[in-house]
């Protein structure tokens, strides 16, 4: 069987650091080919850190983000990164929505297509995408990053599509990261034990809480989950954030506020779903490449 390969696709420059860091590490450190795909340049970024607001930044940001992007994924392992070549969409009801240049003006077969020849050419028994239900945080880049997905997953093993895009390649397994709801109640917890002002308040916690238990009700398609764990690796989500210094403030008490040590040991897992899976293996309760060192390829 090839070696294993696991393949990302993320929105924006910064995503691949704030979703499923410390997995890659991981799985890097494992012999696991890491590839990232980043669809757009992050054109339509806001300058969040103070620091970094200064003449010329911002004329740059396409070119600086690039520059982020190397170094945050050189600090997380991985062996690749891919541009799809699209340029940011933007909020929604944005004037950059409209740009034919952006993501999401792309026709979806000519977007399907870029995805589809780089899966053929890397060769993943994995890749992990943003799930369907994007009610939190609807950006047009984050719901295509799932459209693109889904529809590339199972393109790229059949010969009639896209045949110009190299040999068919069938991964096995589609999962889509979470965010951690059980990390954010163990960060606002901490906070409060420590005596600090948790960042996380009252009404947002109960937001949360209130949207993961509607969503575990109205959840009927029995998808698995996985509970990847990443002690040793959890400090990477960190620093690898640190390196988009536009975009991210190394003073924000959401991702920097509790003591490293705190926060490295305090909910060391990354979540996912398991959207699709043709390995025909029982359970990934803990590995998303469960099975896999045994079924051979398609």
């Amino acid at each position: 069987m090839p070696s294993l390969c696991l393949l990302t696709v993320h929105a924006h420059p910064d995503d691949e650091a704030s979703k499923g860091a410390g997995t890659v590490s991981r799985y890097h450190a494992e012999g696991v080919h890491t590839v990232l795909v980043t669809c757009t340049g992050g054109e339509e970024g806001d300058i969040l850190n103070p620091a970094m607001d200064q003449p010329g930044i911002r004329e740059r940001i396409a070119e600086i983000r690039r520059e982020e992007l190397e170094r945050a994924a050189k600090i997380i392992g991985y062996d690749e990164v891919v541009m799809l070549g699209y340029r940011d969409s933007g909020m929604p009801d944005s004037p950059a929505n409209s740009d034919p240049r952006s993501f999401a003006a792309a026709p979806l077969d000519e977007a399907v297509g870029r995805l589809v020849e780089i899966i053929r050419r890397t060769q993943p028994q994995v890749i992990v995408t943003y799930p369907q239900n994007q009610e939190g945080y609807p950006h047009p880049d984050h719901l295509r990053v799932n459209e693109i997905s889904e529809v590339a997953f199972d393109a790229a093993g059949d010969p009639d599509r896209f045949p110009a895009a190299g040999p068919p390649w069938q991964p096995l397994r589609l999962c889509y990261v979470r965010w951690s709801v059980k990390r954010i109640r163990a960060m606002h917890d901490k906070f409060l034990e420590l005596g600090m002002e948790s960042p996380f308040s009252d009404e947002r916690m109960k937001r949360l809480l209130d949207s993961e238990a509607d969503a575990a009700q109205g959840d009927q398609s029995g998808r698995p989950h996985v509970t990847v764990d990443i002690r040793g690796h959890a400090s990477v989500m960190r620093d690898a954030l640190l390196a988009h210094a536009t975009q991210v403030d190394p003073t924000s008490p959401h991702w920097f506020g509790l003591p490293t040590e705190v926060a490295d040991e305090l909910y060391p897992y990354d979540e996912y779903e398991i959207a699709r899976d043709l390995t025909g293996v029982d359970s990934a309760a803990d590995d998303l490449f469960a099975g896999l060192d045994t079924v051979p390829a398609v």
